[in-house]
Parts: structure tokens; C-alpha cells; sequence
């Protein structure tokens, strides 16, 4: 399992337990609600039932009070531990309580003469851990005819017994984790699934990052061989500046962008003319404006160039001094783009230590000497202290090295940073 997959796993995990922590409360108290709610349906269907066996629903006859009290009577052995019948005006006709609704009746909460119009039921915990359901249902000669008269009042309690409690409670319980292991079973199968449509993802990135790079590559290796060169120019200043800018803090885009440019960094030459690019000798003072003009060609090839726009900032400035003498617009210190401070060392290191067709490498003693007498005038002395610790380690991987050698070392750095 790859850091990609771990975290993933972790992640859908993490949201699997939350989500059950939180729907399995809730499915508690709906199944427990829903649960209660049987309960006292039940119990008002058969209170009705007893009612109008007793003819106790129209409580204003003359025989309304003997009604009442014999339907008070059965209801309160049966469904309830207390049954009350009001008639239509509130007024209590009949009481009847078991043992123990004896026991609760003095905790229930007191109230007015009823005048309720709807059917209603309350759960109360009383003191000594007694639960009481309390129920409320208006009489009416029709039992879903609801636009008729209230005729009386029934009012129950039901005192719910411990058999009852426990089914209660295993069936709330039984819907609680039937929701949990949902919430869970829903995260295990989704973790396969974005797993691979996350690797599905990643493979299409990858191969869209592959032309990216081969392009890049390819535009490199298009402007090496115009100058005559082998190309591995290209990818030691580029493996050099990455290096440099990872002891800086680099990462990330800004990585890409300081990789992509150092490789690309003289992909303007591609628009000079052979007779200036491959000649042997000194260029004069016109030629050498021509040649300038290769960093304004490189920043018009790679600006519009979606992710190589990050090139831009060694591309155009490569060329500029910490001093202001350095062209094409001669910036100087800090307003000089970091990338392109860091890639000026790379580049003329690399230069001074490579062998040429017109000269030998110099050795790593002579070049630093060059360097730092040129810091604070060409180069940043920030970026300087820096390098100078990791000066010679570089000297020594690069020396004799071939193109595909420090092509290798570049792609190292290119799989780290490019996340490949």
C-alpha cells in the first residue's frame, strides 16, 4: 500500500467513523421515538376500541357517567396503568388506576381541563427511574371523521414495564449499529473505488506530466544540437540548480518552474542565425546584440506555454548581474527573480568545469576562485553561501560524467519534484 493509498484508506476511514458516530445517535433516538410511538398507537387503538364497546365516546346522555367509569375500569387493567375520561367541557366523570399507576400518579405533572383537538402522547422519566408513557386523544363518534364535535377526553398513562423497556432499547440499539456498519460497509466500498479512480487520475497526470517533459527534453536537446553541443550542458546546470534550490527551501511548483527553466534557459538561441550561434571566434559588438536577443525569443517561445510559463523567470533573466550589468534590462539585487540568481551560479559553474571545443575544464579550485571573486559584482552572495558548502560534492559527481549520466541524475530529481 503506497503513502497515496494509506491516506486515502485513513481518510474515507476517518469519515466512515464519523459519519456513524453521528447517524448512529440519531438512528437511536428516531428508532426509539418510532418505537414509542407503536407503542402508544397501540395503546389508543385499543383505549378506542374499549370505549365505544362501553358506548363511552358521547359522554352527554344521562348514562354518560356509569359509561365512563365502567370503560375507565377495563382500560386501566389493560393498555394503561391510569385512564381518565373528561366529558366534552373537561369536567373528569371517571378515574381508574392499577397498583402501579397508584405508585406515579402523584409525580405526574398537573394540568388544566383538557381542550386539546389533536391526539398527543409525552415520554417522562419519573423519579426512581419510572417511564411513563402519557397520552391525550379527544373523542369524537367517528374516529377518522376529524371535522365532528369533541364528545369527551380520554387521557392514559402507561407505566412501561421492563420487558418493555428492553425490547425498547434492543430494537433502538439494533438500529444503531444496523446504521453504523452502513456508515462503515459504505466507506470500506468506496475506498476501492476512488482508489482507483484516483490511480486513474494519476495516470493520465503522469502521462500528460511525460509530454510535458519530453517536450521539454526535445526543445532542449533541439538547441544543443544547434550549438553544437552534446546537450548534458542542459541537464547539469538544470540538476545543479535544483540542488542549490532545495538547500533554499524550494518544492513544488516553484521547483518545476526553476527545473523547466534551467533546462530551457538558452531555448532562444533556436531563432539566431547559424553564422552568429557556430562561429569560432569573438563575436563583435553587433553580433554580440544579436546573440542578446536569444532571451527575448526564449521568453516569447515559452510564455503562452501553460505549465513552462513558470520557465519564464531564468529564461528572460538568466543573464542578468546582482550589479545591474548584466542584460537584457539590466536588473540588479533582489528584483533579479530568485530562480534566475540561482540558476547564474549553476551555469557558470557548470561553464568553467566543463570542457569545451574551445577550451579545457578548468578545476574545481580555479573555478570557485572566479566565483567568489565575481560575488556581490555577477552573482547573489546569499545564493553563494549556499553553493559554496556543496561546491565541491557537485565537482565530484559531475566530473567526467556522460550526457546520459547527468541525464539520469536530472530525471532523479524530476521524479522527486514532479511527483512521478
Amino acid at each position: 500500500m503506497n503513502s497515496f493509498q494509506k491516506r486515502t484508506a485513513f481518510q474515507i476511514a476517518s469519515v466512515s467513523i464519523v459519519l456513524a458516530s453521528l447517524a448512529s445517535p440519531v438512528a437511536w433516538l428516531v428508532e426509539r421515538e418510532r418505537a414509542e410511538e407503536g407503542v402508544v398507537s397501540l395503546a389508543i387503538e385499543e383505549s378506542g376500541r374499549l370505549l365505544h364497546h362501553y358506548d363511552a365516546v358521547d359522554l352527554s346522555g344521562p348514562s354518560a357517567l356509569a359509561h365512563a367509569t365502567e370503560a375507565a375500569k377495563t382500560i386501566a387493567g389493560g393498555m394503561f396503568d391510569i385512564a381518565e375520561i373528561y366529558d366534552a367541557k373537561g369536567a373528569k366523570l371517571a378515574e381508574s388506576m392499577t397498583k402501579e399507576g397508584a405508585a406515579v400518579e402523584s409525580l405526574l405533572p398537573k394540568h388544566g381541563a383538557p381542550s386539546y383537538r389533536e391526539s398527543s402522547y409525552e415520554s417522562l422519566r419519573l423519579a426512581g427511574d419510572a417511564w411513563v408513557l402519557r397520552v391525550f386523544v379527544p373523542l369524537r363518534n367517528s374516529i377518522t371523521d376529524m371535522s365532528l364535535p369533541i364528545t369527551g377526553y380520554f387521557e392514559g398513562v402507561r407505566v412501561v414495564p421492563e420487558w418493555q423497556r428492553k425490547q425498547l432499547f434492543d430494537r433502538s440499539l439494533t438500529a444503531a449499529l444496523m446504521v453504523c456498519l452502513a456508515s462503515l460497509l459504505c466507506g470500506a466500498v468506496l475506498y476501492p473505488v476512488v482508489v482507483r479512480l484516483s490511480s486513474d487520475n494519476e495516470r493520465k497526470t503522469r502521462e500528460v506530466l511525460d509530454s510535458h517533459i519530453s517536450m521539454m527534453e526535445a526543445l532542449g536537446r533541439a538547441i544543443a544540437k544547434r550549438d553544437s553541443d552534446t546537450g548534458a550542458h542542459n541537464y547539469r546546470v538544470a540538476w545543479i540548480a535544483a540542488s542549490i534550490a532545495e538547500k533554499m527551501g524550494f518544492e513544488g511548483s516553484a521547483m518545476q518552474a526553476l527545473i523547466a527553466g534551467s533546462f530551457l534557459h538558452d531555448v532562444g538561441k533556436i531563432g539566431i542565425p547559424d553564422a552568429i550561434l557556430l562561429k569560432l571566434g569573438k563575436l563583435d559588438e553587433a553580433e554580440m546584440v544579436i546573440m542578446r536577443t536569444h532571451v527575448n525569443q526564449g521568453k516569447e517561445i515559452v510564455t503562452g506555454m501553460g505549465w513552462l510559463d513558470g520557465a519564464n523567470a531564468v529564461v528572460a533573466s538568466h543573464h542578468e548581474k546582482w550589479n545591474g550589468s548584466g542584460y537584457p534590462v539590466q536588473l540588479t539585487g533582489e528584483s533579479i527573480p530568485l530562480p534566475a540568481r540561482i540558476f547564474a551560479v549553476a551555469d557558470v559553474f557548470d561553464a568553467l568545469c566543463s570542457k569545451r571545443p574551445y577550451k579545457e575544464p578548468m578545476g574545481f579550485d580555479a573555478a570557485m576562485a572566479i566565483l567568489e571573486k565575481d560575488t556581490g559584482s555577477h552573482f547573489d552572495p546569499a545564493v553563494m553561501a549556499v553553493f559554496k558548502p556543496m561546491a565541491r560534492g557537485i565537482f565530484d559527481r559531475l566530473a567526467n560524467s556522460s550526457e546520459e549520466q547527468a541525464r539520469q541524475l536530472l530525471q532523479d530529481r524530476v521524479r522527486q519534484h514532479f511527483e512521478m
